[in-house]
């Protein structure tokens, strides 16, 4: 059963009115989340991928299978070892292909494929699996990459970690001849062929010589998260960082053999340039942040591609999961980072349904949430039964709603609460008469259920 709203900051824009960040509860009852997909279906179903082993069915209307996808198993757990990631072939609808990444019992990262059962479509074939790729991994169990998409061209793309421990002491990410601290861009389409696995992309950097044929891009450090934007093919690659800086990267697939440039550069700064190539031949960050405010590591999300929240589109979303902060970018110009204040929450992973609504997980705490934009219009009262009016207003205002008592509050665009009055279904007059001509925020509550909208104050 979905709440309908759980916790609310505000976002001051660049356009002077305020954006309010909502989490509304969906689910919960998972255990370590990791990652988020779809199935690229006309569903908007979610699949809840748990560190543990388990993928999990998270419906529509909120509720989830009782019975798991798949147990993906044997795999090595704890600390950021398990099962990291989840993709969908593009033609899943028909051909029932998956692909999950984990750490197998020896500390190895591997890359499997599943089919879908041929009787029951919200489960799996757990006899199915075949291990498509094994990427040796160093004694460190930490830096294990783990996020997978298809790109609009077919290929499988895949974020390696580089290997663990500090500072990249083996300079796996630079070297192009071993598959860590990559984006690796495979081929799986490989037909009746039955003596491969898969096929390498023939416009990969490396694919005749020079590297692994698998590599695409180079220089990361631990790209847990990264994503593509629905509405141009953008890549978006959150890279986290050693000790100071988190980057986020933005680049198009049409050029491959980028060099992002770890171990040499964190973010923009020198970190270890022993050996290091010309950084007039690196791709930098489009934006990054530093750990001031207890922030410590970047968790990518998604270019917002809905047509339910208007404030939201044109944006990448992405948090911090030390502070519990979410971030925002422009997307066309990501030059200025936007944070809504602590959430408290240790945000894991992001995900997108085929409508483009936004997601955000706990993996502690194993609780999924929309993200919404509880300043979206009127549409979010009407729906929810609650009328104010006049708006815009002059010296008084009248919320109309239905049920229990209500509590009606006024904040400025910076936050502050300037008036709140306790409401009945008779009693529902609101004095505005000394606020100023500009726009605000109000928030109704009706019992369980709260939600915001602008006021306008001529």
């Amino acid at each position: 059963m979905k709440l309908k709203l759980l916790l609310s900051v505000f976002m001051l824009s660049s356009a002077t009115f305020a954006q309010t960040i909502e989490l509304e509860q969906v689910a919960t009852g998972f255990a370590s989340i990791s990652e988020i997909a779809r199935d690229g279906s006309n569903s908007n179903k979610l699949y809840v991928v748990q560190q543990g082993g388990q993928i999990r069915i998270l419906q529509e209307d909120g509720t989830v299978n009782t019975t798991p996808f798949v147990t993906v198993s044997p795999i090595r757990t704890g600390g950021e070892q398990g099962l990291l990631g989840l993709a969908f072939h593009p033609e899943y609808a028909t051909n029932g292909y998956f692909y999950v990444y984990y750490v197998n019992n020896s500390g190895d990262i591997e890359i499997a494929r599943y089919t879908r059962s041929t009787t029951n479509p919200e489960v799996a074939d757990a006899t199915s699996r075949s291990v498509v790729l094994t990427i040796p991994h160093p004694v460190n169990s930490n830096h294990n990459g783990g996020s997978m998409h298809f790109g609009a061209d077919g290929y499988l793309y895949i974020s390696t970690g580089d290997g663990g421990g500090g500072g990249d002491q083996s300079n796996n990410a630079q070297n192009t001849g071993v598959l860590l601290g990559k984006m690796l861009r495979i081929d799986i389409n490989i037909g009746n062929m039955t003596d491969v696995t898969y096929l390498i992309p023939p416009t990969n950097p490396f694919a005749i010589a020079g590297g692994a044929q698998e590599v695409w891009a180079y220089g990361l450090r631990n790209a847990w998260k990264f994503s593509y934007d629905r509405l141009n093919g953008d890549m978006w690659i959150a890279d986290v960082g050693q000790n100071a800086i988190e980057e986020i990267n933005k680049v198009t697939t049409a050029t491959a053999g980028r060099n992002f440039g770890w171990r040499c550069y964190e973010g923009n700064s020198v970190y270890n340039n022993n050996g290091c190539p010309s950084s007039g031949t690196l791709t930098f960050p489009v934006v990054q942040y530093n750990h001031s405010g207890s922030r410590c590591s970047i968790t990518g999300g998604y270019v917002y591609s809905g047509t339910e929240f208007a404030n939201m589109q044109n944006k990448y979303f992405f948090a911090d999961y030390c502070s519990g902060s979410i971030g925002w970018v422009n997307s066309t110009i990501p030059d200025e980072i936007t944070w809504t204040p602590t959430f408290n929450v240790n945000f894991t992973t992001f995900g997108e349904d085929n409508s483009g609504n936004l997601y955000i997980a706990g993996g502690d705490t194993g609780i999924i949430y929309k993200v919404t934009d509880a300043t979206a219009g009127t549409a979010q009262f009407d729906k929810k039964e609650i009328k104010v009016h006049p708006n815009p207003a002059s010296n008084e205002v009248f919320v109309t709603f239905k049920g229990e008592d209500a509590t009606a509050t006024i904040y400025d665009l910076g936050g502050k609460r300037l008036l709140q009055e306790q409401l009945t279904t008779q009693a529902n007059r609101i004095d505005t008469s000394a606020l100023q001509t500009g726009i605000y925020m109000m928030e109704v509550t009706v019992g369980s259920n709260r939600t915001q909208q602008k006021l306008v104050i001529n």
